[in-house]
């Protein structure tokens, strides 16, 4: 069985591969009477989309996104929204050699073990071009949340941090990074750019916050906020590692170090810390809610690595095409849309059962 759908109550399943006509996504369980239209939903793939900038890849999608069904007169009717998006500039011919040999760090193998067969055309549905799909329902599940504002910008490339001292959050729109650290945006285009000249990638941390969630989103075991985020994070193509709050820092912490103080405030408790990331027990707390992903370095790259073909005689390969240097720099706009989905599907679910 082939799992390619995520939710309980909003669903979303995405369909399609990197280089065939299109891909899409269905989103079920929306509510009705919601204002919605494709202008709503593009500049989130806008942000998302390749070959604005020489540090990602150079393909060149408008990533139109074209809403199918479950809109009448301009709202939503309740019934499943289907999203289109074209691809318009695939080179299926930059695959001829991974044909015949696996990429080292991708899916390859992986896939072709499971399958017996693959799509070695940028990699099927392995390739990062699957979340522009989770990025056009995230559109749609941001009009389920409109109290929520979710923003994620990168921290770190290559093992280059930003200084938290220096954050600005008008800076993440001002450079092609998604960086809130201006010195850093700077260092990063000689890093970045480094990488690509040389043939190789970098890997590379997003953190994203949302703001605005209510106390009371999520549940005490079975459908945890935290663990459906680091569900949906982990299913991000090239992410291996999630952290919720201060994550594995809270292991090196004393229990009243890691304490998120209280006192009374106008509207329930007001909190002097958030080492819980806005998550506790399971359950909301009313304070910002914070995801750290990690993304893995590209692994199509044009320095040569030891591999094995088809038929298991050693080789070494490298991968001609358009790739990013650093994938985790699009990112950015993935993790802020399986953030909005799941908190969309959480609000439903509370509403359901809290009323």
């Amino acid at each position: 069985m082939s799992i390619n759908s995520f939710g309980h109550l909003l669903r979303f399943t995405t369909w399609g591969e990197s280089h065939g006509p299109a891909l899409g996504a269905v989103v079920d369980g929306c509510p009705p009477g919601l204002e919605i239209d494709e202008a709503l939903i593009q500049p989130f793939l806008d942000k998302r989309r390749p070959g604005t900038s020489k540090f990602t890849t150079q393909r060149s999608e408008p990533d139109a996104v074209k809403i199918l069904s479950g809109t009448f007169e301009g709202r939503t009717t309740g019934t499943p929204i289907s999203l289109m998006i074209e691809n318009t500039d695939q080179r299926s011919k930059d695959y001829s050699e991974v044909a015949k040999a696996y990429r080292p760090g991708h899916a390859d193998y992986a896939y072709d073990a499971k399958y017996g067969f693959r799509d070695y055309r940028g990699g099927g549905r392995s390739s990062a071009r699957e979340t522009a799909a989770r990025v056009a329902a995230g559109g749609v599940a941001r009009l389920v949340i409109p109290e929520v504002s979710i923003m994620a910008y990168l921290t770190e490339i290559g093992g280059d941090a930003i200084e938290l001292a220096a954050f600005d959050a008008a800076e993440i729109g001002n450079n092609p990074f998604f960086c809130p650290d201006a010195a850093a945006a700077k260092r990063w285009e000689a890093l970045v750019d480094g990488a690509r000249k040389a043939g190789s990638s970098l890997g590379a941390v997003v953190e994203c916050v949302a703001t605005g969630v209510p106390a009371g989103w999520g549940a005490p075991l079975y459908a945890k906020l935290d663990a459906d985020l680091a569900a949906a994070m982990m299913g991000i193509n090239a992410v291996k590692g999630v952290e919720i709050g201060d994550g594995f820092a809270a292991a090196r912490l004393t229990g009243e170090g890691n304490a998120d103080p209280m006192r009374p405030g106008e509207n329930g408790p007001d909190f002097t810390a958030n080492h819980a990331g806005g998550i506790a027990g399971g359950i909301s707390t009313g304070q910002p809610v914070v995801v750290r992903v990690a993304f893995k370095p590209t692994s199509s790259i044009l320095t040569p690595v030891e591999t094995i073909t088809r038929e298991g005689e050693a080789t070494e390969l490298f991968t001609k095409g358009r790739h990013d240097p650093c994938v985790g720099i699009r990112g950015a706009p993935v993790v802020e849309a399986m953030m909005a989905l799941v908190l969309a599907d959480h609000k439903l679910l509370h509403r359901g059962q809290c009323g």
